[in-house]
């Protein structure tokens, strides 16, 4: 009797911690919103048509790049939700410390050769520039992007650390403050009248200078008892953190490469100004599934912890809910934008762009899907269970890049996210559904053995 109140107890908690984190996101979420969007005319307008799609091609470069940290970030949040779990504060702190030390050098050592080699690589036809855009400032916006984005890498690991021990409202907010940061910095550039590549640069600092203050924060007042000792390497540790943090890395290439293609794949086959159509809707509604994201993450450790203590009733209910939760918070800012999209974009935007309503309901569709999916990759991910999803998603960025590729030359940019919609059905949902599965066995033949 005593052990069942504990136990209720304990679900309690973990579903208290669930539902503050998803609200605290979604609060932080909403102001984080307005600045992306706020930016976008703002952008658009000094930069122009042709300028604002080399800047979204360069970000589809960036985000193509998202491997770069191995597959570490999620592999570190994996391991130290189970030491949450279990109260193991030396064994955070060894993987906490081996996580950094493994990717401050690399961090360092690439972007340094990103300078020295960038002038040597052809930007403008791997972007698909026209022969009037400028070489130099395609070449500055690419390193600019990408040393942020590199540099970012490390730094970031503070956001995995708190998600992991369930300080998700504290990181939600740092998180938060790193894009509000952009808005002030992008207005300031525009009225000084810079140039185009230091606008740019204005947009990608804030995530770096709100990492890094968190960073310091986190490590120096909230738990210095993980604080990564850059003395302290374990080999042991950074190959149990590779190993699983290796196929975290190859599902995160194949994913970003995915969801990254398509603005690639419309400059080339539609051209930049294309690019600019789609994108700006893409962008905008990009904000439902961040904002499914945040609500989700918190899953991830919660997840961890149930499934290291065997309770999947708690895992199974919280599932049913989320889904439910998670397609709902996609659906309805979906619906609105494409009931009166049109509306809003006619007058909100300098020219007649993203009013396209067949468009808009594509890409609400898309994200609609991954919503209600994302609870059940959660606990795939809490479970180190990520080989179903790298098999879904490999077929899926197989099958999609030539059906785009054909679609969009053939019907124009609208058939992009009507293609990816279709070709997700038939390879990652099966997948997504038969790693679930294969979680929750998993973990119950692990508890059996324990007992």
């Amino acid at each position: 009797m005593l052990e069942t109140r504990d136990l209720g107890e304990q679900d309690g908690a973990r579903s208290r911690r669930l539902l503050s984190g998803i609200l605290t996101a979604a609060v932080s979420r909403a102001a984080g919103l307005l600045v992306p969007l706020l930016l976008i005319p703002i952008m658009l307008s000094y930069l122009g048509p042709e300028r604002y799609g080399l800047w979204t091609a360069v970000l589809a470069l960036a985000g193509m790049a998202a491997f770069a940290d191995l597959g570490l970030g999620n592999g570190l949040m994996t391991k130290l939700a189970r030491c949450y779990s279990t109260g193991d504060t030396v064994s955070a702190r060894g993987y906490v410390s081996s996580s950094y030390w493994l990717l401050v050098p690399m961090s360092l050592g690439a972007c340094g050769l990103l300078w020295l080699l960038g002038s040597t690589i052809p930007w403008s036809s791997l972007l698909g520039l026209p022969s009037t855009a400028s070489g130099s400032e395609a070449r500055g916006m690419v390193l600019i992007c990408l040393s942020a984005f590199v540099l970012n890498i490390p730094l970031s690991l503070v956001t995995r650390v708190q998600y992991a021990y369930q300080q998700v409202a504290v990181s939600n907010l740092w998180q938060t403050a790193g894009n509000v940061v952009a808005l002030p910095l992008v207005l300031t550039a525009v009225w000084a009248e810079l140039s185009p590549v230091t606008v740019v640069a204005a947009t990608v600092v804030g995530p770096l200078i709100a990492n890094a203050a968190n960073s310091v924060w986190l490590y120096t007042s909230r738990m210095p008892e993980i604080r990564p000792r850059f003395g302290q390497l374990e080999p042991e540790v950074m190959r149990d953190l590779l190993r699983l943090g290796g196929l975290f890395f190859l599902l995160t290439v194949v994913i970003s490469a995915a969801n990254s293609a398509d603005n690639l794949i419309i400059a080339h086959t539609r051209g930049l100004h294309a690019v600019t159509e789609y994108a700006v809707p893409a962008k905008v509604l990009a904000q439902v599934g961040m904002l499914v994201s945040l609500v989700n993450v918190p899953l991830w450790p919660a997840n961890g912890e149930a499934l290291n203590k065997g309770d999947l009733v708690w895992v199974r209910r919280t599932v049913r809910r989320m889904t439910l939760i998670s397609a709902a918070v996609a659906t309805v800012p979906a619906v609105i934008f494409v009931s009166v999209g049109e509306q809003i974009f006619a007058a909100w935007l300098p020219g007649p762009l993203g009013g396209d309503r067949w468009l808009l309901a594509g890409l609400a569709a898309w994200w609609i899907l991954l919503a209600g999916i994302g609870p059940r990759f959660m606990v795939q991910n809490a479970a180190g269970l990520v080989r179903p999803q790298l098999i879904g998603w490999a077929a899926f960025l197989a099958i999609s890049v030539v059906l785009k590729w054909y679609g969009s030359e053939k019907w124009g940019v609208v058939a992009v996210p009507f293609i990816a919609v279709g070709v997700y059905l038939v390879t990652v949902l099966p997948a997504a559904l038969y790693g679930y599965r294969a979680a929750l066995r998993t973990s119950a033949h692990g508890t059996e053995s324990a007992r």
